[in-house]
């Protein structure tokens, strides 16, 4: 007896030409190249069905888990045994708020901590620094002691917990403080665990400044990394973090170009410093953004490790040094600010294609991060997105779970391609900061984002909740208004209390005047009580003049649309009401339904405010409805088939009962001129570049107000 499942004679077996043979009848003419095959911004065309024969999978050609080249996994038993570390990252500027929040994440399921300094401290300027006044208690905590990063992390487990910091171009001083903050709780450098995050070439990318030369803050790097590897086996001191390129727009096969060659980068430096390549590959982790397509989001983490791998192997690293370490992240550019519900389910996607793709750590963004200061709610969201995913879903029990699958195994070997040729490209100009330097990166991230721009204004690439089915009623969480002023005053005479008790010291002074050691200068001034700022005042050379580039945007995905938004909103305040249309249908509710569900998606994406009869009317009643709206612009909704006739009698109708603008939806084709002569004034389609439509409307509603 057996359980084997016989399909028999009613399901013979179907080859790739006799599947496509049927698609094409159903196409009914169609081009199959147009219908059925896409195209991703890696110029990658994506097909329609994989199949054996598309990747040929039964001599395992992607390898096993934990064995190069680590496409499946980096350990043999992936996360199936201890599961993935969720490391979730507090936005209060104040260090007591930060801290609250940090303990109630590790207290919800959180295992570590991703700790990211304001945007003063990352420049290196403490709380009372003019300098930094500007960027004090932004986009992070504000930190300029030992004694305001031991609040941070007051009773949290540092030889537990890890911590991993993100402290832009002030790596060093903060490492510093960390150290010395750690050291006075009672915890060595041998317990620590987390890393120093040292990532001087994103940081230029995303603050467009670093205070010293680049080939400065690689040696401070390198530095770090030699320390850490010495004295905190635990910890790593590098970090390359694609997110700067990501939230800027870079297509998947750029972000693991750049992370390459980054890598490559500070690989070279740390082995030029003394290191050997095993120990400098093993000081280097990697922080991943992604966003909400979950296929090409699992190929590029496992493309990834495959790169890094090829990478460290050619420069003579044994296998357990390929292994690619990574923390993967929500990107900036995919949570939207309106209909934030929906950023739920974009966390839900992003961390589950870390988990599928086996990575070490996921972070999750709180649905309302992008407007501000994340609420209990929504940060216990964050949390339990990857708790339900680990614990109830048990994702992690199985490793590799995208193995063998021909799609995904395909997309994997298809971005490795072509993000080597990429990072080729990037090696024949010098390597990347080369490519940096001479604008080339932003240029070739640019090319990607305006081809995307593009489309997310036409709706070709839809955003759920804001161009496609917006919400009329949003979720809107009670985020905290925060003071930043106040809390700038606050941390500056906190600084003042702690410099009366704490005068600059010997070690100070001879941080100043080194050249070699750094990284253990900068931890004696610190435990002398150095501040952040003056740690990283004396780690810049007498003479030494800063390194500008034009910094990497943020450019989310609704930015177009949240204009629109705001600027409806803008003239509701002043006029009463929202900007609004009428839905002129014609015909019976079957013949208009199809054009007014697409006519209220495109106008409510704007803000408009969308009215309608839900009844089918002659051209008579639709123009009598209209007059009775008050609406300024009229949308006519039917079918291609009624429009020759219904269009040159309705359109005039309307412009005569005070439409100030008449509206097809529909591509009127080789009718354009006609319908334009009867009084159309604009048609909306597919086609149409959805943004520019509705600025048109909204500026020609203002001028008449």
């Amino acid at each position: 007896m057996t359980n084997a499942f016989e399909p028999g004679p009613d399901f013979p077996p179907v080859d790739a030409a006799t599947w496509r043979k049927g698609v094409e009848a159903d196409l009914k003419g169609a081009p199959f190249e147009k219908r059925m095959i896409s195209r991703s911004y890696e110029g990658i065309d994506l097909q329609p069905l994989y199949t054996e024969a598309i990747f040929p999978t039964r001599h395992d050609p992607a390898g096993v888990p934990g064995f190069p080249p680590f496409a499946r996994a980096a350990s043999p038993l992936g996360n199936a045994v201890h599961g993935w570390d969720i490391r979730q990252l507090p936005d209060h500027p104040d260090p007591a708020r930060a801290n609250a929040q940090i303990l109630d994440d590790l207290a919800g399921g959180g295992s570590s901590v991703a700790l990211r300094l304001d945007a003063a401290a990352r420049n290196g300027h403490d709380a009372d620094d003019p300098r930094g006044e500007d960027a004090r208690a932004r986009d992070g905590v504000m930190v300029s002691s030992t004694a305001d990063l031991a609040q941070v992390l007051d009773r949290v487990r540092l030889d537990a917990a890890g911590v991993w910091l993100q402290a832009g171009a002030a790596f060093l001083p903060a490492a510093a403080l960390y150290v010395a903050a750690a050291e006075a709780g009672g915890v060595g450098g041998d317990k620590l665990r987390g890393g120093f995050g040292a990532d001087p070439l994103g940081t230029l990318m995303h603050q467009g400044t670093l205070p010293v030369p680049v080939a400065r803050a690689l040696g401070d790097m390198a530095d770090l990394a030699g320390w850490t590897a010495a004295h905190a086996p635990h910890m790593t001191a590098v970090a390359v973090d694609t997110a700067p390129y990501h939230d800027a727009g870079a297509s998947s096969v750029q972000d693991l170009a750049f992370l390459l060659a980054t890598g490559v980068e500070y690989l070279r430096a740390l082995t030029a410093a003394g290191l050997d390549v095993n120990a400098a590959a093993g000081q280097i982790h990697f922080s991943i953004s992604v966003g909400a397509r979950f296929y090409q989001a699992i190929a590029k983490l496992r493309a990834a490790r495959v790169l890094w791998a090829a990478v460290v192997a050619a420069s003579g690293g044994a296998p357990a040094a390929q292994v690619l370490r990574m923390r993967v992240a929500t990107g900036r550019r995919v949570l939207t600010t309106r209909g934030q519900s929906i950023n739920i389910l974009r966390n839900t996607v992003a961390a589950y294609a870390g988990a599928v793709a086996s990575a070490e750590a996921i972070t999750t963004v709180p649905f309302d991060a992008p407007t501000g200061i994340s609420t209990d709610q929504s940060r216990r969201n964050a949390r339990n997105t990857q708790l339900i995913l680990a614990e109830e879903c048990h994702l992690g029990r199985v490793i590799d779970p995208a193995g063998g699958s021909w799609y995904i195994e395909w997309y994997t070997n298809a971005l490795v391609e072509q993000g080597w040729a990429l990072f080729q490209q990037i090696e024949a100009q010098g390597g990347m900061i080369a490519a940096l330097t001479s604008g080339w990166v932003a240029e070739q991230i640019a090319a990607v984002q305006a081809r995307r721009a593009r489309d997310i204004a036409s709706r070709k690439v839809p955003i759920t909740g804001v161009s496609e089915h917006p919400s009329e009623h949003e979720l809107h969480t009670e985020q905290e208004v925060i003071d930043r002023s106040a809390l700038g005053r606050a941390a500056a005479q906190r600084l003042a209390e702690w410099r009366r008790a704490h005068a600059p010291g010997a070690a100070l002074a001879a941080l100043a005047a080194s050249k070699d050691g750094r990284t253990a200068g900068a931890i004696a001034a610190a435990r002398e009580g150095a501040t952040l700022g003056e740690i990283a005042a004396a780690l810049v050379p007498a003479g030494s003049a800063p390194v500008a580039v034009p910094p990497l945007g943020v450019h989310p995905y609704d930015a177009a649309f949240v204009a629109l938004r705001d600027a409806a909103e803008a003239f509701a305040a002043r006029q009463g009401h929202q900007p609004r249309v009428w839905l002129a249908g014609v015909g019976s509710i079957a013949e208009q339904t199809g054009r007014r569900i697409f006519a209220a998606n495109f106008f409510a994406a704007g803000g408009f405010d969308v009215l309608a009869n839900d009844a089918a009317a002659d051209v008579d009643a639709a123009v009598a409805a209209f007059a009775q709206s008050g609406a300024p612009v009229a949308v006519i909704c039917s079918t291609d088939k009624r429009y020759p006739a219904a269009v040159p009698e309705l359109a005039p109708k309307l412009k005569a009962a005070g439409a100030r603008h008449v509206v097809l939806a529909g591509n009127p084709g080789a009718a354009e001129a006609d319908y334009r002569a009867a009084g159309v004034d604009l048609f909306i389609h597919v086609r149409s570049d959805v943004v520019e439509t509705l600025w048109s409307l909204l500026r020609a509603e203002e001028a008449v107000a």
